[in-house]
């Protein structure tokens, strides 16, 4: 069994909750309401600029040409996305380009959690890490696409970007990639993945919960 069949055989728990959280289900419906889905954009500008980042150290410390060219590559797409939601998004969603922008509790910790991974961590793990943000969003993109109940859904735009043809191409690399290192490394570290792969998974549910539960910094 290789190790991203076991991965997500092990999340699968909380994919399921994912495809049945209340912000996807809207999200597929183009029910959500617009607040939560700015709140959702705004964080997520805020993670894909760390984001970037992780992909891009993780190129850094890659031994394998190839794979450093390619996470180089998705760290500059992350960052491209990152610059087309204040571009576009924001616009289409009454946001201002100029906004600045908090990062909240949920946003703060995931994003500290891939950086001190790809900071503190062997290679392997921060590449195990990194998957479910690139994996999940494909699942959940390719699940509203097969079960969409809605035309003119104000949030198509954001949905054909996670079910489309070039950013599966990028999930299909990453998992290669983290299949084969995980086939060279030892069973301590393969643990230590999978325990990365468990966690970032988590926080993407808390992500978009976080967005449809309005979570804050709690100043009293």
């Amino acid at each position: 069994m290789t190790f991203t069949t076991k991965a997500w055989k092990t999340i699968a728990p909380i994919y399921d909750d994912i495809i049945n959280m209340p912000f996807i289900k809207e999200l597929r419906n183009g029910t959500l309401p617009i607040e939560k889905f700015q709140f959702y954009m705004l964080q997520d500008a805020k993670y894909l600029e760390h984001f970037g980042r992780v992909l891009a150290v993780i190129g850094a410390k890659s031994e394998d040409n190839q794979q450093a060219i390619d996470f180089f590559e998705f760290g500059k797409n992350a960052l491209i996305v990152e610059r087309a939601l204040h571009e576009s998004y924001f616009q289409d969603f009454g946001l201002a380009q100029n906004i600045s922008i908090e990062t909240q509790p949920v946003c703060h910790h995931y994003s500290h959690f891939l950086k001190s991974t790809v900071t503190f961590e062997p290679i392997e793990v921060a590449l195990a890490a990194v998957l479910p943000c690139f994996w999940i969003y494909k699942e959940v993109g390719d699940e509203i696409i097969k079960n969409q109940s809605k035309e003119n859904n104000p949030y198509q735009k954001w949905i054909d970007t996670y079910s489309g043809e070039d950013f599966g191409e990028g999930v299909k690399k990453a998992k290669q990639y983290v299949d084969k290192i995980a086939e060279e490394t030892t069973d301590k570290i393969k643990t230590q993945m999978l325990e990365a792969f468990v966690k970032a998974s988590e926080l993407e549910f808390q992500f978009w919960n976080a967005a449809y539960e309005n979570i804050t910094w709690n100043r009293k």
